[in-house]
């Protein structure tokens, strides 16, 4: 008993205390003498008291795919701003029914219930009463809105001392008269501000947000008992959580309903306030099951979210490039209308998946789609075989696949940068003629201290023109343009131009994102450079599908380089558009090398070309630019090749930890296949990667009129 009586008088005390401080604060905006509040103390009370004026909320970002439809939600408190007329009245009578019954009678800081709880503290009592809805928005503001939900943000705005309660009444007091001199109504706003502000439990945030979770309703629509419910949760949503404690929610809901039938709430006839109160206490809690919730980023299980999990993943990577960081989009509310075609996604995801099932192991089939055109390179899809996830065993990976540098090579694709660098120096022509024979050893490019030599993977003749090397492939023809040009840095030069931007610049040697201060360099085009490689024609370092299909989006736009972009439009929180920070459109090479290069790449579906199988077996009747690659030791291959309507790139490659070449392909199943070191009997890019690309754009092209390639012309023939 005498403890008891000890705790309550340091209560009775410290409540004095603060009672006396706070009258002390209203009559002089500096209580300097006690030390408590110091000028610069107050400039913070100011400005504070003004952002709780604006009610600028952490609120949640949408994306949506080219349609309009919401694939995506981003945010750190999940949270529908609801305001003051969409809220029934039920759910304001219950807040302040349980929380602060005189809420109309105070003008910030409630004194008769200090002292009320002053009283009750000297005898050990309860001390509720003490706080107002204003108090309570105030550190809720503060904890939630400008500590974000921080840890020690939370501890600052909650801690037990007549400091923290004398700034949180200030600005209480000083928040009414702010917003009456403005000519609001103070309570309303306060009121609307506090149920849009406060948690709920489950990660929600805001009335909007609680009565979609919890009852999948709105705030106008919500009955007695499901706002007495939200009411009670509020006063500690971990411990009164409906789900996992529905007796302490039931009893503590119950207890809100008293209080409304105590305050007139539920009518001014006590008889047929207190029946009111009866049913509605003997109403079920009516909690949905599951709760209605969103999922919070890129990883979604229901509907398309599986496929669409990698566009997500490229855009928020992209945006943070473009000016707006992943905490921006986490509160700040925007809508992001993306360029993804939900059609086309499902579409290539089908054809990846078809080709390598998501459960492969070690194996991953990806896919990557960009509409051509001379003011944007939109991006359509991006998808794996794999689904985006974080669960190995259901054939899920959550590394960005389509749109990365991954470590693996895209083999003789790189021999188009090749081509168009003789190209531009007027060392070939798409009808000229090359000499390919079996084995040739470079006149200007090293393996050591030997010459590098290289030898074709299949019998051709001596000599083709290079629209039949490249729709033939042979490795011979493309080192000795090599040997023409005299250095690999055109080729380095003409691969970053055409779009291998990230690949060129943004990796190391091993494939391994640059260091912003480049420690980890030099950069992959750099070090080919520096070492003149003449096997750079042949594809074997780190390579992005993204920029694959970029390149060939570039090369049927006529030469205009524009970034791969996912974006549409974004709007803030209030529906003005965001400008961002993308690169501009860029003409990288003449209109007529673009086009004529096109014509060049237009036979490798025909006749002996590497993906004409693959053609063929998908019934395939347009015109294409194509080329077809694979690594020397069969970890990886890939397709490229574009119509005038859309633009793509498939690799399969080598997932797991430990990369084995892999075998199959020509309609049998893919499979790892062990690390012989001249990958024999392991995939080729025609019978692996290319029939991916058929079949998926077979199915996007569906209802698009037959175009065709624009003409070559006669200076680069």
């Amino acid at each position: 008993m005498v403890a008891r009586r000890s705790a309550g008088l340091v209560k009775l005390i410290g409540l004095c205390l603060t009672a006396g401080v706070l009258v002390a604060a209203v009559l002089f905006p500096v209580v300097g003498s006690i030390g408590l509040v110091s000028n610069r103390a107050a400039d913070t009370v100011d400005q504070t008291s003004g952002d709780l004026a604006k009610g600028e909320l952490p609120l949640v970002t949408t994306v949506q795919d080219k349609d309009g439809n919401a694939i995506a939600y981003l945010f750190n408190q999940y949270r529908i701003p609801t305001p003051s007329d969409q809220i029934a009245k039920s759910m304001k009578a219950a807040i302040v029914a349980i929380e602060d019954r005189r809420f109309y009678e105070h003008n910030g800081v409630d004194w008769q219930g200090i002292l009320r709880a002053a009283a009750k503290a000297g005898s050990g009592g309860d001390t509720q009463g003490a706080s107002t809805l204003d108090q309570q928005y105030v550190k809720n503001y503060l904890a939630f809105v400008l500590g974000k939900g921080d840890k020690d943000a939370y501890e600052k705005a909650t801690e037990q001392t007549v400091a923290r309660k004398l700034k949180e009444a200030r600005i209480a007091l000083q928040l009414e008269q702010r917003l009456r001199a403005e000519g609001k109504d103070a309570k309303e706003v306060i009121l609307t501000d506090y149920l849009n502000v406060v948690p709920y439990g489950n990660r929600t945030f805001g009335i909007g947000a609680a009565a979609r979770t919890y009852f999948n309703t709105t705030p106008d629509q919500l009955t007695v008992p499901q706002a007495a419910l939200l009411a009670a949760v509020v006063n500690a949503p971990s411990t009164l959580n409906p789900g996992t404690a529905p007796d302490d929610a039931l009893k503590r809901r119950n207890i809100v309903i008293d209080r409304m039938r105590d305050t007139g709430a539920l009518g001014p006839d006590k008889a047929a306030a207190e029946k009111a109160a009866t049913e509605y206490k003997a109403a079920p809690l009516g909690v949905v099951s599951p709760l209605n919730t969103v999922s919070n980023g890129c990883v979604i299980s229901e509907g398309d979210g599986p496929a669409n999990g990698f566009f997500c993943s490229y855009l928020i990577d992209y945006l943070a490039k473009a000016g707006l960081s992943l905490d921006q989009l986490k509160t700040g509310g925007y809508t992001i209308k993306t360029t993804l075609d939900q059609a086309a996604t499902r579409a290539a995801k089908q054809a990846a998946e078809q080709q390598v099932p998501k459960t492969t192991d070690g194996i991953a089939n990806v896919m990557s789609v960009v509409q051509p055109g001379q003011d944007s390179h939109k991006v359509r899809a991006l998808v794996s075989s794999r689904d985006f996830g974080n669960d190995l065993n259901a054939g899920q990976t959550a590394y960005p696949l389509p749109s990365e540098v991954t470590k693996f090579g895209a083999g003789s694709i790189y021999k188009v940068f090749t081509a168009a660098a003789a190209m531009e120096r007027g060392l070939t022509g798409i009808d000229k003629t090359i000499k390919t024979p079996g084995n040739y050893c470079s006149t200007v490019f090293k393996d050591g201290r030997k010459p590098y030599c290289v030898k074709n993977a299949g019998t051709y003749g001596e000599e083709m023109t290079l629209t039949q090397a490249l729709a033939t492939s042979p490795n011979t023809g493309f080192l000795g343009l090599e040997d023409q040009i005299g250095s690999v840095a055109p080729v380095v030069d003409m691969a970053y131009k055409l779009g291998m931007r990230e690949t060129m610049q943004g990796v190391n040697d091993d494939g391994d994102p640059l260091k912003a201060d480049k420690s980890n360099g030099p950069s992959l085009g750099d070090a080919t450079k520096n070492e003149n490689r003449g096997s750079f024609t042949l594809g074997a370092g780190a390579t992005s599908v993204l920029e694959l299909a970029n390149v060939s989006a570039t090369l049927m736009s006529g030469g205009k380089w524009c970034p791969p972009t996912p974006v549409e439009q974004v709007l803030d929180r209030n529906g003005q558009p965001v400008q961002l920070k993308e690169p501009a459109c860029e003409q990288v090479v003449p209109k007529e090398l673009a086009y004529s290069l096109v014509q060049g790449m237009s036979q490798d579906d025909k006749g002996t070309g590497t993906s004409a199988g693959a053609a063929r077996n998908s019934s395939w009747d347009r015109p294409i630019l194509g080329k077809t690659g694979t690594t020397e030791t069969s970890k990886s291959t890939a397709f490229m090749g574009a119509t005038p309507q859309y633009a793509g790139a498939v690799m399969i490659l080598s997932d797991s930890p430990n990369p084995e070449n892999i075998c199959g392909g020509n309609g049998r199943p893919l499979y790892l296949c062990g690390n012989s070191a001249n990958g024999i009997g392991g995939i080729y890019g025609g019978t692996a990667a290319a029939p991916t690309w058929f079949n998926a754009m077979k199915v996007i092209h569906q209802n698009l009129p037959v175009e065709q390639l624009p003409p070559a012309d006669p200076k680069y023939r």
